[in-house]
């Protein structure tokens, strides 16, 4: 049964969440190296062992995403349909726009947006094929006008290859954790380098991106997934409804309830405990209910909002939308009652890639800009040098850069 506890343990125990991926640096290292140095045979020994690929061509071929996308049914089409077109829309308006202005006399200055020339996408297909993450990656990717966009996932389902083929793409290879991840870093022959990798994925995965980090852009290192519901008041059947959405993930996923009612905490927990009795997924979530999930009652909202902050939420339910200017850290919002997180993971718009583990102090979730360039612009007229030029000779002078002070006077002395 979930805890139900108060404002000091609830502190207590998100200070010392669990998240970090050092412990499982060890084990990918070795793959990691491998795949490094014997590149193709490595990626073929580590995908038969570890992701059982077995007679199969680690590169999907054409004619089976084609069929795949063939058998999609009519309901997954639609559906896929629906979501490629508002995660676009979405994408689309998050881009950066290009910008050029005069911003005095002479001194022109701006920027340009150009798209990466490659991206991987990571698809996780072990417990629970994720299709979702394919158009949530390769949809923002396509917007930004990135030219090619490779797939790893280890043992993809139909629907996965049914999507790629949606979405134009051939690029697809059976191989996942970190071997998938080191390929996509390095290149291997059969699998290109790329630009940047994105995507969820298990702590094997997580650990590898960070290691590969300095070599290839990557989104972030996500730990477990975690949800956050804020609420004084709403429908115990709905709220606990949310929770077990988020726990069915893995027996590590967190949900959390902060309210200021204690009778809404007995009442979501009870909740909890009749509709997991029914949940084919109960296995999993009754281990995170248990073990990484828990109900704070506090004395006051604003109490709950400072907690909600600290703890950087990957997601946060926000019942009330009027606390939403107090919201300093949060990797993705939804907003009032009607607003689950289902939604989000599936068809609002903004993608699902979400900062994990307090990392929404930093950064919000995956958008279109994670896959352009914004190149700043300067052009100066010769007044403007000129005007500038006792700050800049001034400036290098006093940081002992000669050479700096004197390409602006040779242009400036006439």
């Amino acid at each position: 049964m979930i805890r139900i506890v108060d404002g000091i343990e609830a502190k207590f125990i998100l200070a010392n969440r669990a998240g970090g991926v050092s412990v499982f640096e060890e084990t990918v290292m070795p793959i990691i190296q491998a795949i490094r140095t014997e590149r193709d045979s490595a990626l073929l020994r580590y995908a038969r062992e570890l992701d059982g690929l077995d007679g199969q061509p680690i590169r999907v071929t054409r004619e089976e995403l084609a069929a795949a996308e063939q058998g999609l049914s009519s309901s997954m089409r639609e559906a896929a349909a629906v979501a490629i077109r508002n995660i676009r829309e979405f994408a689309e308006a998050q881009l950066p726009r290009e910008h050029w202005t005069e911003f005095s006399p002479g001194r022109n200055l701006g920027w340009i947006v150009r798209p990466l020339d490659s991206v991987g996408c990571y698809v996780p297909s072990g417990r629970y094929p994720l299709p979702s993450t394919l158009l949530m990656t390769a949809v923002l990717a396509q917007t930004a006008g990135v030219r090619r966009i490779c797939v790893t996932s280890p043992r993809p389902s139909a629907e996965i290859l049914g999507c790629a083929q949606l979405l134009g793409i051939s690029e697809v290879y059976r191989v996942g954790g970190a071997q998938a991840i080191a390929a996509m870093a390095f290149g291997t022959g059969t699998i290109e380098k790329v630009d940047r990798i994105v995507g969820p994925g298990n702590a094997y995965v997580a650990a590898a991106k960070k290691l590969v980090a300095s070599e290839v852009g990557i989104d972030f290192v996500a730990g477990p997934t975690e949800i956050l519901i804020l609420a004084a008041d709403g429908e115990p059947e709905a709220l606990a409804a949310d929770m077990l959405a988020q726990a069915e993930h893995d027996a590590s996923a967190s949900a959390v309830l902060l309210t200021t009612s204690h009778s809404l905490a007995i009442a979501v927990s009870t909740e909890i405990e009749r509709q997991i009795r029914t949940l084919p997924t109960a296995n999993v979530a009754r281990l995170s209910i248990d073990r990484s999930s828990f109900i704070a009652v506090l004395p006051t909202v604003e109490d709950a909002v400072a907690l909600s902050n600290l703890f950087a939420p990957e997601h946060l339910s926000l019942y009330d939308a009027a606390l939403l200017p107090k919201i300093k850290n949060a990797g993705a919002v939804f907003l009032g009652p009607m607003s689950p997180e289902s939604a989000g993971d599936y068809a609002a718009g903004p993608s699902h890639v979400l900062p994990t583990g307090g990392a929404a102090r930093l950064r919000g979730g995956l958008s279109a800009a994670d896959f352009v360039k914004v190149i700043s612009i300067q052009q100066l007229s010769p007044s403007a040098l000129k005007e500038l030029a006792p700050t800049i000779t001034t400036l290098a002078r006093a940081e002992g850069l000669e050479a700096h002070a004197r390409a602006v006077e040779v242009r400036t002395a006439f």
